[in-house]
């Protein structure tokens, strides 16, 4: 069960963390099968917690080229942001994950954008009771304006954390509609993940420009991309590795090597994380 503070502005970093906020966190990771490879990953990593966010496909299953290629595709349905199948199992999959190690794992749920608006304030007060946050969102390319309803839920808890995709489908007119939206919305952390994908630079603008967006830097393809986001906004951006696309433990050493020892490296591998969650 998510603790959450009182005031949905304790939410925003303070200048100095807590000692006790040091802990680290891998702010992206779907549900692996079987949950026991990936808490290995995240020992590994040196990684405390991680995020965990429920899964349609699961490219871990994959044993060959034609197994990838199926899990791609239920990927592709997903990256979509249309209903499709599955999110039934997927949700209890990400149960029994949390279930099983529920000091690793920080729950998020998903809520359908498909959905009325009455019922998703329904699942968003539903998550509010027994999860971290919300997301990973994906909305379908040029529609991230659907996130909305949940924007608007997610104020009446308390600021409930919101995660949604950042890389492609993603578009830069979405991230746009998003640092607009969460203009709209202040008391709500908005976090967009893979550091915007190929779109990175406006993300980085934009995270400047709006004081609820955070970056979730995963799956950069640009070092670089990494450094100049934490220069830029050194106290919202967030290490993540998007395991299993991702490596939790490739993803901490692109953030070790961009930042050196101390304060800084200890926010952006989970002090902020633990900020905005009310760890």
């Amino acid at each position: 069960m998510s603790t959450f503070n009182t005031d949905p502005g304790d939410r925003i970093p303070r200048a100095e963390p807590d000692r006790e906020s040091l802990v680290i966190i891998d702010a992206h990771s779907h549900v692996h099968d079987p949950a026991h490879q990936h808490v290995a990953l995240l020992d590994e990593a040196g990684a405390d917690r991680a995020v965990l966010f429920a899964t349609r496909p699961h490219p871990e299953r994959a044993v060959d080229l034609a197994s990838f290629r199926r899990e791609m595709r239920v990927l592709d349905v997903a990256l979509s942001g249309e209903p499709g199948d599955g999110y039934q199992s997927a949700w209890q999959e990400l149960d029994a994950a949390l279930a099983a190690y529920p000091d690793r794992f920080l729950g998020f749920r998903s809520v359908r954008l498909d959905l009325p608006e009455d019922q998703v304030a329904a699942e968003v007060e539903q998550a509010a009771r027994g999860f971290y946050g919300i997301g990973e969102l994906t909305p379908p390319p040029d529609a991230a304006a659907r996130i909305e309803p949940v924007l608007r839920a997610a104020t009446d808890h308390n600021g409930l954390p919101v995660v949604v995709h950042g890389s492609a489908p993603t578009t830069e007119r979405d991230l746009s509609t998003l640092a607009e939206l969460a203009r709209r919305y202040p008391a709500v952390p908005l976090v967009l993940s893979q550091l915007g994908g190929a779109h990175w630079l406006t993300a980085i603008d934009l995270a400047r420009e709006t004081p609820n967006v955070y970056l979730e830097l995963s799956t950069a393809s640009i070092i670089f991309a990494v450094r100049l986001a934490i220069t830029e906004v050194p106290d919202r951006t967030m290490f993540g590795s998007d395991a299993p696309y991702g490596d939790p433990v490739l993803a901490r050493a692109t953030i070790e090597r961009v930042t050196p020892p101390g304060e800084l490296r200890a926010r952006v591998l989970g002090g902020t994380m633990a900020e905005v969650l009310g760890l």
